[in-house]
């Protein structure tokens, strides 16, 4: 049996404000304190949804974000980049603790219960489910929405980039909303 969550966000029905959706959590950081987007009040946030026994796509992606944010130079304390666990029975805060400090760049590792994590989802337009593969850590992989995604201050959905997309890329267009 795979659990497959479809968030509900949509990005082509801009809310009242303009913005296609808002980011919106509970979550517990890797060192143990619960945040939401509030915390991150006045920061523009950039959010990759992921998991930390990630072959490929989850490392790449925050080793693009830890490059944007060198990129953005003095800018970078305007911006906080977040990796979200869609993997709450392996990815505990300690499992965090040890994961996002190789990438560098300040980035904050959140997770929760699984409740929690299908919560959050809905509030962005994200995919994810558990995949059984004997092979894998604990018999299992995640299959999810690999796009990394860009906050404004007041936590209004300003951009998105899927995966692939190169750090000179998004740091361009990331340059264009200062």
């Amino acid at each position: 049996m795979s659990l497959q969550i479809w968030g509900g966000g949509r990005l082509d029905q801009p809310a009242a404000d303009d913005a296609a959706f808002r980011a919106a959590f509970e979550l517990t950081d890797h060192q143990g304190m619960v945040r939401t987007e509030q915390d991150f009040a006045g920061k523009w946030m950039l959010v990759f949804f992921g998991f930390t026994n990630c072959p490929d796509v989850c490392p790449t992606t925050l080793s693009e974000v830890a490059a944007v944010m060198e990129g953005l130079g003095a800018d970078a304390d305007k911006v906080q980049p977040i990796f979200v666990s869609i993997d709450p029975e392996r990815d505990m805060p300690s499992v965090l603790a040890e994961y996002v400090p190789l990438f560098g760049a300040g980035i904050i590792g959140l997770t929760g219960t699984p409740d929690q994590i299908e919560k959050t989802s809905k509030t962005f337009p994200i995919f994810y489910e558990r995949i059984e593969e004997a092979t894998a850590p604990d018999g299992y992989t995640m299959g999810l929405t690999s796009h990394l995604f860009l906050f404004d201050p007041e936590a209004g959905f300003a951009e998105s980039w899927p995966y692939g997309t190169p750090a000179e890329e998004i740091l361009a267009d990331f340059k264009e909303k200062f």
